[in-house]
């Protein structure tokens, strides 16, 4: 697991923005989604065409977060990268300039529909009636076309949880877009992964300082608990 901690210079300068450290400390359970970012099997499993080892370590977190947002009455959405075989779905940016053409081509095969690197990982806890949205850019938002934001806005959704691999790639660009969308966003800290912990800690320590939220997985779960329990109160009363 990436080890997390936050600069003195950090601090400091989040200290001089606002009196709390923590911003989304309190969830509205039933507003809230946990949208879990390309867990897929080309990007977990041992030896796959863009392995994240630290990608298999947080399963057991993502696994939790979506069991507790399901039971506090939230929504869980899978977010699955497609980049092929359709031509609509190839990325010009990337798969002409970014990538190589031999690179280029083994990643887009392996994220194709179809291919055994494009099915969700076979140990995340994928249910009957989570979501499952596909994107063919590193951001789901665009990536998908906005089906994200209109799957989220139908359900009156203001909360969003991002989780998944890599950190400062697909979890990043949609956390950041999902903050423009103007979505209370939080990047679930020991629930995402990336290949290092510098680059895990450069897009924690920027999008604490300038967008949203960084909490671990036990305060995301236990603030959606006690936001359940306080909307069972309220409902009861």
């Amino acid at each position: 697991m990436h080890k997390v901690e936050f600069s003195q210079q950090v601090l400091a300068r989040i200290a001089r923005r606002r009196t709390k450290l923590h911003m989304y400390d309190e969830l509205e359970a039933a507003r809230t989604a946990l949208v879990v970012v390309d867990m897929q099997t080309a990007f977990v499993s041992i030896d796959a065409a863009a392995e994240i080892p630290v990608a298999r370590e947080i399963i057991p977190n993502i696994n939790a977060l979506a069991s507790c947002v399901r039971d506090t009455g939230g929504i869980v959405v899978w977010v699955v990268s497609t980049y092929g075989p359709g031509e609509s779905d190839r990325w010009p940016t990337f798969f002409d300039h970014v990538m190589d053409p031999e690179p280029g081509t083994r990643f887009r095969d392996a994220l194709s529909t179809g291919a055994p690197g494009h099915t969700i990982h076979s140990d995340m806890d994928y249910r009957d009636g989570d979501i499952v949205v596909e994107k063919n850019r590193f951001g789901a938002f665009i990536g998908s076309q906005g089906r994200l934001e209109v799957a989220l806005r139908d359900r009156g959704i203001d909360s969003v949880l991002i989780a998944g691999t890599v950190t400062n790639i697909c979890c990043e660009t949609t956390a950041r877009e999902s903050a423009a969308l103007a979505f209370k966003t939080i990047m679930v800290e020991d629930a995402n992964a990336a290949r290092n912990d510098e680059e895990h800690m450069a897009t924690l320590a920027t999008f604490l300082q300038a967008m949203g939220d960084v909490l671990p997985c036990s305060k995301v779960m236990a603030a959606l608990r006690a936001g359940a329990d306080a909307e069972a109160v309220d409902i009861a009363s």
